[in-house]
């Protein structure tokens, strides 16, 4: 697996204020219909893997910044590396509701990124045997 970029995520204070920019500077479609009411941002590409993302609200007190996610094939995995590496764990592996797997790490020089495994490439365990 190549490891591509699948999604980044605008983290902000003012996350509707920062959505509804984007939306209308870019033309991307905007929709909260989520659990989460996580605000989805779908640039509308038309290429072979088109990369979309969203605005999450930051902590309070903190400054917006812009996280990449890293699509890999083993989570735990990539966690251990990137630890052995210097980066520490900031949200612990967690699977999302709709069935993504995702964490968050601070790599040594202080910037965040994201691991995730989209649900439509883990293996089911109904399929492969192995429920």
């Amino acid at each position: 697996m190549p490891n591509p970029i699948v999604r980044w995520q605008i983290v902000t204070s003012e996350p509707a204020q920062a959505a509804d920019f984007y939306r209308k500077v870019f033309g991307w479609e905007l929709t909260a219909a989520n659990s989460l009411g996580y605000r989805e941002l779908r640039t509308g590409a038309k290429s072979v893997t088109p990369v979309d993302g969203g605005v999450w609200p930051s902590p309070p007190g903190q400054p917006g910044f812009v996280q990449l996610f890293i699509e890999v094939s083993d989570i735990d995995q990539s966690i251990a590396k990137a630890t052995e590496l210097g980066a520490k764990t900031l949200v612990p592996k967690s699977v999302l509701p709709d069935g993504d797997t995702m964490a968050v790490l601070l790599d040594p020089t202080g910037i965040s990124f994201g691991l995730c495994r989209l649900k439509a490439t883990q293996p089911n365990p109904k399929i492969s045997g192995n429920a």
